[in-house]
């Protein structure tokens, strides 16, 4: 009032300037454009780095494909494990023999120390037998448990193919939304500017006016 500005006119104003400059055209080298999350402004250009469908496929080929090569390497660290279980009941029957045969050397000449070191020694390789079996146990279970758990990543890898699906087939269905029956070349071209376009360096009727004068006056 009394020729003092609204307030909220002011504010539309700051808000309409705001605007502007956050998506003001700029000259971007698509081959050097590097994606900021607090620009909204320019979107990245199509090229190989920035499209999405290709690089979510990229990730679905990869994934699976390091996916069967962990398969891979799981299966041989199980089998592995398997192997020394079978080989290590072998060795944990003969240390019961060496057992049981210096028990009795013992017990008939128990004056003779290297019968008795030798039964001691024999003891102590039947604990290592149980801690070594028991390893290759631990190993095997977690060899199974980590096939389990690349179950889950397998499921992810599927997930996003259903999220690349979708995409594709939104994608489909604009090209074919925004169709139509001219072809872009043989299109007209659109006019730079259109009348009541806002633009500083667009003349206006008076300006058309003030020069149609000029000549006129010559």
């Amino acid at each position: 009032m009394n020729g003092e500005p609204d307030i909220s006119e002011v504010d539309a104003l700051s808000d309409t300037s705001d605007t502007q400059e956050e998506f003001k055209t700029e000259t971007i080298d698509p081959n050097d454009f590097r994606v900021e999350a607090d620009k909204k402004w320019p979107p990245p250009p199509p090229t190989e780095d920035h499209k999405v469908v290709h690089q979510l496929d990229e990730v679905t080929q990869d994934t699976e494909a390091k996916g069967i090569q962990i398969f891979d390497q799981l299966e041989i660290m199980s089998n592995s494990a398997a192997k020394i279980e079978k080989e290590i009941k072998n060795i944990k029957k003969y240390l019961e023999n060496q057992e049981h045969l210096f028990s009795k050397l013992c017990a008939t000449f128990p004056h003779i120390q290297s019968f008795q070191s030798a039964l001691e020694s024999t003891k102590e390789l039947q604990k290592s037998e149980k801690i070594i079996l028991n390893a290759a146990n631990d190993i095997n279970d977690a060899s199974m448990q980590a096939m389990d758990l690349m179950q889950y990543q397998d499921i992810h890898r599927q997930k996003i193919e259903r999220v690349i699906n979708v995409m594709r087939a939104l994608a489909q269905y604009m090209n074919s939304l925004f169709e139509g029956k001219i072809d872009d070349s043989k299109r007209v071209s659109s006019a730079v500017f259109i009348a009541g376009d806002n633009k500083e360096d667009v003349a206006n009727e008076d300006d058309i006016e003030a020069l149609i004068a000029s000549f006129g006056a010559k």
